[in-house]
């Protein structure tokens, strides 16, 4: 999780506006305010990024922000410690 949650952070707080200090780990989805797209975008972000590719609404939806990171950490092992997360400003 060390590695995975500031890329977690630097999507939700960059491409989501979502407040730095939400981001916690015990943080879900619906906690930040995100709705479907928003995930599911997420989702898009995180597989573009990473590689990992997940079920937005079985995974993200519900789960906390340390179980995706967990989840995604597991998926590409190391890589993503090294993978660069664009941020967009969209929203």
């Amino acid at each position: 999780m060390k590695t995975i949650h500031p890329k977690i952070t630097e999507v939700l707080t960059g491409t989501f506006k979502v407040p730095a200090h939400e981001v916690l780990p015990e943080s879900t989805m619906d906690s930040l305010e995100m709705d479907s797209l928003a995930v599911a975008e997420f989702a898009v972000i995180i597989k573009e990024t990473l590689g990992v590719d997940a079920d937005s609404e079985k995974l993200y939806k519900d789960a906390t922000l340390a179980d995706i990171s967990a989840y995604i950490d597991e998926s590409v092992g190391g890589a993503a410690a090294e993978a660069t997360v664009p941020v967009s400003n969209t929203r």
